[in-house]
């Protein structure tokens, strides 16, 4: 990848495991990024247009948002790529409430109609060609009621400049040390973990998304969407510097 320099990066030939899809990581994704404020604003924001109804989740991750419907009275489904981060979200669902399925967000076929879809904290940004954006957001129309609502938030365009130059962190959970870095090149984020086990193996993920240009966003939704509400970081009103744009839409 042209200009791309992860200074921690050790040749693969050295690592006992390669991860791409949140295999290690969901085991730490919430000592990692968990903040049950942030989680509340997500619930708070899709509550702002929606009732308690029949919802499907897509990219649940661990399910901390996917709970906090459910205690709100939704009826939740919930898909995830991950078996690791679906059975991670079942552990906090312990009165059984939530279908979780382990799938491809890009492929509703098995599913039927609901009032609500959501695809949160940035999940979106894995679909990384724009032919699969196109036919991500037919499907979820496809499987929507009629006026039914689509959420979902995006990186925004400042998060590539933001970083342009790399960030790195590093700490220690129980059982490993961590480091995690994140850079951009075009329009394209890379996040890179590595995993060092007291007895001695190190396991990698890389993970990558894409940012996309919100003219480009809203054109494509108008093809199956009105779209009711843009807005960045929650409670700026259009499309402003910030981390995240915030998209509540309507079924045509």
């Amino acid at each position: 990848m042209k200009g791309r320099c992860i200074s921690w990066i050790v040749c693969i030939e050295m690592f006992q495991s390669l991860n791409m899809i949140y295999d290690t990581l969901a085991q730490y994704y919430d000592a990692l990024v968990k903040d049950e404020e942030a989680s509340r604003m997500w619930v708070d924001w899709i509550e702002s247009k929606c009732s308690p109804c029949d919802v499907l989740e897509l990219a649940c991750g661990s399910g901390e948002i996917t709970e906090m419907l459910v205690q709100d009275g939704f009826d939740v489904s919930a898909l995830d790529l991950s078996d690791e981060m679906i059975e991670q979200a079942k552990q906090k669902d312990v009165d059984n409430k939530i279908q979780f399925y382990c799938q491809d967000m890009k492929d509703l076929s098995n599913f039927s109609k609901f009032s609500a879809i959501f695809c949160l904290c940035d999940s979106f940004n894995y679909l990384l060609e724009k032919e699969e954006v196109s036919k991500f957001f037919k499907e979820v129309s496809d499987h929507l009621k009629d006026q039914g609502y689509f959420f979902f938030d995006t990186h925004s365009l400042d998060r590539l400049e933001e970083f342009e130059d790399e960030f790195n962190e590093t700490g220690s959970f129980e059982d490993c040390d961590y480091q995690w870095s994140i850079m951009s090149e075009d329009d394209l984020i890379y996040q890179d973990f590595a995993f060092y086990f007291q007895e001695g193996h190190i396991v990698q993920e890389h993970h990558i998304q894409r940012v996309y240009d919100p003219v480009w966003l809203e054109k494509e939704l108008s093809k199956h969407f009105n779209i009711l509400s843009v807005k960045t970081d929650f409670d700026l009103e259009g499309i402003q510097e910030g981390e995240k744009y915030f998209y509540i839409c309507q079924k045509k």
